[in-house]
């Protein structure tokens, strides 16, 4: 007997065949967002691009965690679109923050956060979510994220911030005018998706110290805003989940010195967590 895993954010989700503890298929299709799309396009979605995939194996309970699920009403939609395709399994489904707090922490105390297209943050007790930083979403808030960092860039280039250095490689790199850049960031969908596409300038210019300064300032205001007015952050580990954390994990283990913080995992995808903790 096996189990069903899936990690989805809105662009991509991943899915996991696991039988005592290996992982046996490994399945991604595009993200799946309530949000976005009703229960019989989600439907469709997993009978086309997951069911033929994984049909051959005998599944007895699917795991499912998503972005948007910590609203009742898309938990609920997206439970009923899989319990469609999957009839008779077990489906249980549960909001992306859970699903990094328990790769993180398993059975643990700590702090979980999620520095990724967004960020977000939590104190989990080893059973449940206590305690939830407020999320802003990446006009107001998403600090830390890729999103915010992104937006960094795009400030520092757009107010001719950067040196002729960096001007040179950001244009040789994107090939956008500023209209381009307004235009996707006004009126074009997803624009958070965009803006966290250029972390990595950030990333493959690391040294320069304006881009140094980006990175340390953009995560300590995640720290400064969310990680340090949890009481509990002095009590119990630090861990951290997504592309950001992980890409820029130098930076994150000496945020959490500096705040005298012990610092936990840091994972660039939760599956590999979450079969630990459902096997």
């Amino acid at each position: 007997m096996a189990i069903l895993l899936a990690d989805s954010g809105a662009t991509k989700c991943e899915w996991c065949v696991v039988d005592k503890g290996k992982v046996k298929k490994t399945v991604f299709t595009i993200g799946i967002s309530p949000y976005f799309l009703s229960v019989d396009q989600m439907e469709e979605l997993v009978r086309r691009d997951l069911y033929a995939e994984i049909s051959r194996f005998k599944i007895e309970a699917i795991y499912y965690y998503g972005t948007g699920c910590k609203n009742p009403a898309n938990r609920k939609n997206v439970q009923k679109a899989i319990q469609r395709v999957f009839a008779g399994i077990p489906v249980d489904v549960n909001h992306d923050l859970m699903g990094a707090a328990r790769a993180v922490c398993q059975e643990k105390k700590g702090i979980a956060c999620i520095l990724g297209t967004g960020s977000n943050s939590c104190y989990y007790n080893g059973k449940s979510i206590l305690k939830n930083s407020p999320g802003l979403g990446y006009v107001l808030g998403d600090e830390g994220s890729g999103a915010y960092l992104g937006k960094k860039v795009i400030q520092y280039y757009l107010y001719k911030t950067f040196d002729e250095e960096l001007t040179y490689r950001f244009e040789e790199k994107f090939k956008l005018r500023d209209v381009d850049i307004l235009d996707h960031v006004y009126k074009q969908p997803l624009p958070n998706r965009f803006l966290a596409g250029f972390t990595h300038f950030l990333a493959e210019n690391r040294g320069h110290y304006m881009v140094e300064n980006i990175v340390e300032d953009g995560l300590n205001d995640f720290f400064f805003q969310h990680v340090i007015k949890y009481n509990e952050s002095w009590k119990y580990p630090v861990h951290f989940v997504g592309g950001v954390s992980f890409g820029f994990r130098d930076v994150v283990a000496d945020l959490c010195a500096s705040y005298e913080l012990e610092l936990g995992k840091i994972m660039q995808h939760p599956m590999e967590g979450l079969i630990q903790y459902h096997t």
